[in-house]
């Protein structure tokens, strides 16, 4: 085993080496790898790489944006303000393919219609990136991750921006949306977005996105789509319906807190939904993420229920009512807002529960 490794470990050196000083040929080529999606929060989108191969000078090798080091101290801290590291990554592209079949995921190529000096020219920009300290940078959700380096990288050799969104009448959030197939993961990342993933998707940031450009993009009157084929079919199997990771779970959770009716119970609740709006605003201000800056969630987990449960508590009915119907006033602004949101659909129970229940206090006080 440890000679394997060892050897492994030469072969891939001896490529790296060999590949950042070589010279292509003219027989080289320029793919786009599209990788299909995982399950893991990170994979849940896909992946983009960048293949070069150059059959003449035994040179197929894979670039990928993206990779991060679970190891950098303070890890989450970093990652939830929006400053850690990522950098590019290079290997032969047998150990990558290899990868996703282990995964179970599938790999789509795009050959890129480019001249043999473009070709060079990437190679050089792409070796550049990886034995210097442009291989670091700072990853964004939209504007910089392993699809939108790759699309700039692109069009930067094209000298144009050749290859860009064509689903401008979409949101960012609406393009995301489908993505998202686990249903709490879904509801705690439509919850902590801002308002930037409302904007119109004016940026190719998505690995399927920027496969479906690719193809859609001509350069001079040419397809830049050379070639396309799907090297790695896969089969996925499709999931059973699962009660407990759905809506119909969250509404029976409310139903039951609702059918309970403990004061203890809606206090309890109220108390950890002002606490996520408080989360809401304080991320936003800590967070160098644009995604999560004005967050108008906090209009329902509004951080004034933290005040309505401290007075509910104290049994103070005036300060009841008087927050209970500034809560349900910002509560109308919220709905009013949402009927055009595609996220309205997993946010409705909540808004239903907090009418609800606020307009029940409020009234048994009037009586």
């Amino acid at each position: 085993m440890i000679k394997k490794l060892l050897f492994l470990f030469l072969l891939l050196g001896k490529t790296i080496s060999y590949s950042q000083n070589i010279t292509l040929s003219e027989k080289a080529k320029v793919s786009i790898l599209t990788c299909g999606l995982g399950p893991e929060s990170y994979a849940m989108y896909g992946h983009t790489g960048i293949r070069i191969k150059d059959s003449l000078k035994g040179i197929d090798i894979v670039y990928n944006y993206g990779a991060f080091d679970f190891s950098t101290p303070n890890f989450i801290g970093k990652f939830v303000k929006g400053d850690l590291q990522y950098f590019v990554t290079y290997g032969n592209f047998i150990e990558f393919y290899y990868n996703y079949q282990y995964e179970n995921r599938e790999i789509i190529e795009q050959e890129l219609n480019l001249t043999p000096l473009q070709i060079r020219d990437l190679h050089q920009q792409l070796n550049q990136s990886v034995f210097s300290e442009e291989r670091f940078y700072t990853y964004k959700f939209i504007d910089r991750n392993c699809t939108t380096m790759v699309v700039d990288k692109i069009n930067g050799i094209l000298g144009k921006e050749y290859i860009k969104s064509n689903t401008t009448n979409q949101s960012y959030r609406e393009i995301l949306y489908p993505y998202m197939t686990d249903f709490y993961m879904k509801l705690g990342i439509q919850l902590i977005f801002g308002t930037k993933v409302d904007e119109p998707a004016t940026r190719l940031f998505l690995p399927y996105e920027f496969k479906d450009a690719i193809s859609a993009t001509k350069v001079n009157g040419n397809l830049i789509e050379k070639n396309k084929a799907t090297l790695l079919k896969v089969t996925q199997s499709e999931l059973p319906f699962n009660w407990l990771n759905s809506i119909y779970s969250l509404i029976t959770i409310l139903l039951i807190l609702v059918f309970l009716n403990k004061k203890w119970i809606q206090i309890s609740y109220f108390i950890l939904a002002g606490i996520l709006g408080v989360f809401f605003s304080l991320v936003g201000l800590y967070s160098l993420h644009e995604e999560v800056l004005w967050n108008y969630n906090i209009l329902l987990f509004n951080p004034l229920l933290l005040v309505f449960a401290w007075y509910l508590k104290k049994g103070i009915k005036d300060r009841i009512v008087l927050f209970g119907k500034v809560i349900l006033a910002l509560l109308l602004v919220y709905l009013a807002y949402m009927t055009t949101k595609i996220h309205f659909e997993i946010v409705w129970p909540f808004i239903a529960l907090h009418f609800y229940w606020i307009g029940k206090i409020i009234l048994q006080i009037k009586k």
